[in-house]
């Protein structure tokens, strides 16, 4: 049985939220890999590294990408931080490179586009990556509804794309 080679360069974003976590990989600015959604019932955080794991051994990525978890500012709640960390000690002893990124480095990076909500943000991925375009969850009518676990996926691609636009000033010049 013949296995397809990996690409090389692979970046892979993971996006906890409280029932597990989205994770998308690029191979680069606009050309998703592969993408997915893990949940955890019991034991969330132990659950959720092993599947991470298991992830890094399949895929193989340069570089992990995470939202920001350790500021006053962020709204993460403590178990989703206590993961955040645990991945990224988990990347470092890979001796992969982690880039962690804020709410306001995703905003930023999507305003040229003039998305700024985590919904628009949401559209504007979609719009620009047509193979997740088909899972965009709808906006929560109401702000206390749970929120879509899809919604993770399109985080996780928004920090990609984030990572990329950082790197270089003009990821979305010239896209419809």
């Amino acid at each position: 049985m013949t296995s397809k080679a990996l690409p090389p360069g692979l970046a892979l974003a993971i996006h906890p939220y409280s029932r597990g976590f989205g994770w998308v990989a690029f191979e680069g600015p606009f050309t998703p890999y592969d993408w997915g959604l893990s949940t955890a019932r019991r034991d969330k955080n132990a659950v959720c590294l092993r599947k991470i794991e298991k992830l890094l051994e399949r895929l193989q990525p340069e570089t992990i990408i995470l939202e920001a978890f350790e500021r006053r500012a962020a709204t993460r709640p403590a178990r989703t931080a206590r993961l955040c960390r645990a991945i990224v000690s988990l990347a470092i002893d890979r001796g992969l490179e982690v880039a962690i990124y804020s709410r306001t480095d995703v905003q930023g990076a999507f305003a040229p586009v003039g998305a700024r909500t985590r919904d628009e943000i949401a559209a504007a991925v979609a719009r620009h990556i047509d193979s997740l375009r088909h899972r965009i969850p709808k906006a929560r009518d109401k702000p206390w509804l749970w929120e879509d676990p899809r919604m993770a996926l399109f985080s996780a691609a928004a920090l990609i794309l984030t990572h990329h636009q950082l790197g270089s000033a003009s990821l979305f010049d010239n896209l419809p």
